[in-house]
């Protein structure tokens, strides 16, 4: 996979739509990323131990079985062969089928030799190839939140720091061939004959405490209460997952959960 330098960013500050809370966030413009062999990608400039990250997505249309557009945080390039990760993965599909979204955590090499993941996925109320869509990730001391466009789809709570990733991670975007898992578990290969595969981000949003920041460097909360979500971003998940999640690993009986005390 080429790894493509992330665009040059400025310094702004956006207000949250769900609590009006300032928040000093590097941005950049729109960049495309695609594959064709191979794949592409970029990456922010330095790592995090926490904060609010976003990118404004849009989709390929058409086939893109086996396709994997992702915006996640890792450590892998600190922690070969025992990382952190979490991901956003937009898995391609066929035509007439819909895009899946798949949520993910990796704790302490979890992804890595034998895989112990905790996906959600998630098919969205709306056509993610005919515009763009604000995904994000709030990563804090205390839980992980996935928004899309504001509004909360997941909370993944640290329940014990064994479950829960606490070392610093840099964003990531990326698109690449996973066509052995991706589309119905494999069923859909990725064809080149309907290359290029192209994936649009822009409004890239990061804010928070570098590794690098004072220890005083405050984390940003999911709500205006500072910890957890307010009653209507709850209500919001609640309707989300009641109507759009296809897929929890907390509730497969053919996981072996005691990998996952959390469930």
């Amino acid at each position: 996979m080429a790894l493509l330098p992330a665009p040059s960013s400025s310094c702004s500050c956006f207000a949250s739509q769900m609590h009006n809370l300032p928040w000093i966030l590097h941005s950049a413009k729109h960049s495309p990323i695609s594959f064709l062999a191979v794949g592409s990608g970029f990456k922010s400039r330095q790592p995090y131990r926490n904060g609010y990250f976003a990118a404004s997505i849009k989709l390929q249309a058409g086939y893109t079985a086996g396709v994997n557009t992702a915006f996640y945080l890792s450590n892998n390039e600190a922690h070969p062969g025992f990382h952190d990760e979490v991901d956003m993965e937009f898995l391609g599909t066929i035509p007439g089928k819909p895009y899946t979204l798949q949520t993910n955590v990796y704790v302490m090499g979890s992804g890595d030799g034998r895989i112990v993941g905790r996906e959600m996925r998630f098919h969205l109320w709306f056509d993610p190839t005919v515009d763009f869509h604000n995904y994000a990730i709030l990563w804090n001391p205390d839980e992980i939140v996935y928004f899309v466009d504001d509004i909360p789809i997941r909370q993944y709570l640290r329940k014990n720091d064994a479950t829960y990733p606490r070392r610093p991670m840099w964003a990531y975007g990326t698109i690449w061939d996973a066509s052995p898992w991706a589309t119905e578990n494999g069923k859909y290969k990725a064809d080149y004959r309907y290359q290029p595969f192209v994936s649009r981000f822009t409004k890239f949003l990061i804010g928070g405490c570098s590794a690098f920041a004072s220890p005083n460097c405050q984390p940003v909360p999911s709500s205006p209460m500072g910890y957890g979500l307010s009653n209507m971003q709850y209500m919001a998940m609640r309707w989300v997952q009641q109507n759009y999640l296809v897929y929890n690993y907390c509730t497969n009986s053919t996981r072996d959960h005691s990998l996952t005390p959390e469930c």
